[in-house]
């Protein structure tokens, strides 16, 4: 959702732009040509006649009215959506709020599950709810294995003050080592 709202911010901004520079170019225009009934770049006074004659029981508009109300929802449903995802940890008072970016965390598992013996590399995501880990192992790794990367970040996120403690959802791959 944030790639969404990135994407649509500077076009919704841009077109914005364009109908102030439309209307400023009209306004001067009318105050230079005062006898002239028609606009300098979009014709005003034809559009005004033609949606003077229009009702809202007209054919397009209910359409247009419903397809711009649908618009509307969905950008906002899209900003409401697009907010960044914070952990909180227990403060050392209860008026006192911490959180903590889910990179971070996942940066902390990262370097735990890679000291691990016979892990070759490792990758963390971290939601507030989840904490998937997928590790590469050596071919002639132990089948305990990952019952030990699973213990490891047990006990991290058990160093950790959380306020709820993530799901952990540990995969593990074999990797052919050097031959």
């Amino acid at each position: 959702m944030r790639m969404l709202l990135r994407l649509l911010a500077p076009l919704i901004g841009l077109a914005m732009a364009a109908a102030g520079v439309l209307i400023v170019i009209e306004v001067i225009a009318a105050w230079l040509r005062r006898n002239v009934v028609t606009g300098l770049v979009v014709p005003w006074h034809h559009w005004r006649t033609a949606i003077e004659n229009v009702t809202w029981e007209d054919p397009p508009v209910p359409g247009i009215a419903i397809a711009v109300a649908v618009l509307g929802l969905l950008l906002v449903l899209v900003g409401l959506l697009a907010r960044r995802s914070h952990i909180t940890l227990d403060g050392p008072a209860p008026e006192i709020t911490v959180v903590t970016a889910p990179r971070v965390l996942a940066r902390l598992i990262g370097r735990r599950v890679r000291s691990t013996e016979d892990i070759f590399s490792a990758s963390v995501t971290v939601s507030p709810r989840k904490v998937s880990v997928l590790a590469q192992a050596f071919d002639e790794a132990r089948p305990e294995l990952r019952d030990t990367v699973h213990g490891r970040v047990d006990e991290m996120l058990d160093e950790l003050p959380l306020h709820r403690r993530p799901r952990v959802a540990v995969h593990l791959q074999e990797r052919q080592g050097p031959r």
